[in-house]
């Protein structure tokens, strides 16, 4: 039962680190691009800073901290 929870957050881990780099690549061209699109730029970073927190979130239960 545990193991199967570890493995979803594996999987879900995963996912949001795939879609974390794609977004590295729609940032730069957007940015790249022209006309600047400010918002859409915000709005992409805004994403991937929330997919970051959320990768540390799931890392941190899969490696908790051991006070030693």
């Amino acid at each position: 039962m545990i193991d199967d929870n570890l493995d979803e957050v594996r999987r879900q881990l995963a996912e949001l680190k795939t879609e974390h780099r794609d977004l590295d690549d729609v940032i730069s061209r957007v940015a790249d691009g022209a006309p600047f699109d400010q918002l859409r730029l915000q709005r992409l970073k805004k994403r991937k800073l929330h997919l970051k927190d959320e990768i540390t979130r799931l890392e941190n239960i899969l490696i908790p901290d051991i006070i030693a």
